[in-house]
């Protein structure tokens, strides 16, 4: 059954200042058997009506998307900020698989507990710890394990300390600078474990984008969100994640729990080769939170299925060329394009490119030009990268003059319809 898109958008131009071009897609790629003009017009018979395929739920905050293409299915409060608690250990964790992958930190060293570490996250603090001794040394493969599985405070202080010599700058040149380049632009850190404090703020959406990235870019460590006990000190604790022995194909990631956040967490499982990942937030019962992970991913499983809306190296469409010796330039993305839709044919997808343009020539060919978004109904489902197809020589004098002028009466137009 073909998902229903809408039709093609007609192409309009906004101040590249603000906003960049989006040009509209019309694309013909097949979905499931169907090109999009087609599947604009055909309807599915007993389909259920989209208000019947809506998600209830009782979470204040909470996403769903699916890994590998990053669709968003359902979210509620995405973009509020909100303390994250334990979940925050995401931050960390990926700091250090980081560091690891670069070279600078090795599995094998080993880094002491200090008394801030355990007295504030170890035995004596009465929070979530892995009961490392005091000013024993334990290596990172060690203080990860503890991190993540019993969710010790105690590891994650040890961590940023043995890393950066100090918690605080672990938070706030580490974490923050990490979490910028992995695009999260409104997370805020003031330690490593997410325990109380003001300075520790995430959305579920950066959560959501934070845990498909440690899933995609560290297989080998994500391995550790999914063992379901670790022993130290001749203790040993079970993993705090619910849905480990609860949902088919459950491997992570992370609850969290503080008296200002309540109860959140973050979860993936893998069913039918289909990767999803929920973050909730905000509940006042542990139970209540399970509870709901559970059945958004349950919902999204049962609700929907992987199609292609692009295929790999298609023309999805062009960017108009400034001073070029052609006035544009074919965009293609390396990979298909893929989004979630309903098994029930019921979503209205638009597709288009977003570009800052015009690009200045030349242009190379594999220059990533600027993204094709996807969206279901006013929400993004998916963005991908769009790259020039073809390489664009600088053009003679008088193309780039009659370019440049044209350019300055569409400033003055734009200049005009600002005042207005």
């Amino acid at each position: 059954m073909a998902a229903r898109l809408s039709s093609p958008f007609k192409p309009r131009t906004f101040s590249r200042r603000r906003f960049g071009c989006l040009i509209a897609l019309a694309v013909v790629a097949a979905i499931g058997g169907s090109g999009f003009a087609d599947a604009a017009n055909q309807s599915v018979q007993g389909a259920k009506k989209p208000e019947e395929l809506a998600f209830e739920g009782d979470a204040p905050t909470a996403i769903l998307i699916e890994a590998t293409s990053g669709s968003v299915l359902f979210e509620k409060n995405a973009n509020e900020m909100r303390a994250p608690s334990s979940m925050m250990k995401l931050m960390t964790a990926e700091v250090v698989f980081h560091a690891i992958k670069e070279g600078t930190v090795k599995l094998t060293d080993e880094y002491r507990i200090s008394e801030n570490a355990w007295r504030r996250g170890g035995a004596p603090s009465g929070t979530s710890t892995m009961f490392a001794a005091i000013n024993s040394k334990v290596s990172v493969d060690d203080l990860l394990h503890g991190a993540i599985i019993p969710s010790g405070n105690d590891a994650c202080i040890a961590l940023a300390e043995g890393i950066a010599g100090n918690e605080r700058i672990f938070a706030a040149d580490y974490m923050t600078k990490r979490a910028r380049e992995l695009g999260l632009v409104k997370s805020t850190f003031a330690n490593s474990n997410g325990l109380p404090d003001p300075g520790n703020k995430m959305t579920v959406r950066e959560l959501s984008i934070l845990a498909r990235h440690i899933i995609l870019d560290y297989p080998e460590f994500y391995k550790l969100f999914g063992e379901k006990e670790f022993t130290w000190n001749k203790i040993r604790q079970q993993n705090r994640n619910p849905l480990l022995n609860s949902l088919e194909g459950a491997d992570g990631l992370k609850t969290g729990y503080t008296k200002e956040g309540v109860y959140g967490m973050v979860g993936s499982a893998v069913q039918n080769g289909i990767r999803l990942i929920v973050v909730v937030n905000g509940l006042e019962d542990p139970e209540d939170r399970a509870s709901e992970a559970k059945k958004m991913l349950e919902w999204g499983y049962r609700n929907f299925e992987v199609r292609t809306l692009i295929a790999a190296d298609q023309t999805v469409g062009y960017a108009r060329v400034f001073g070029g010796d052609s006035r544009s330039v074919r965009l293609t993305t390396a990979e298909p394009v893929k989004v979630m839709v309903s098994k029930q044919g019921n979503d209205k997808l638009i597709a288009r490119v977003v570009y800052t343009g015009p690009v200045r020539a030349p242009v190379a060919a594999g220059q990533q030009i600027g993204v094709v978004r996807v969206w279901r109904g006013g929400n993004v489902a998916m963005e991908q990268p769009v790259y020039a197809a073809d390489s664009i020589g600088v053009g003679s004098t008088v193309r780039r003059a009659l370019d440049g002028a044209q350019e300055l009466v569409i400033g003055m137009f734009r200049a005009g319809a600002e005042k207005l």
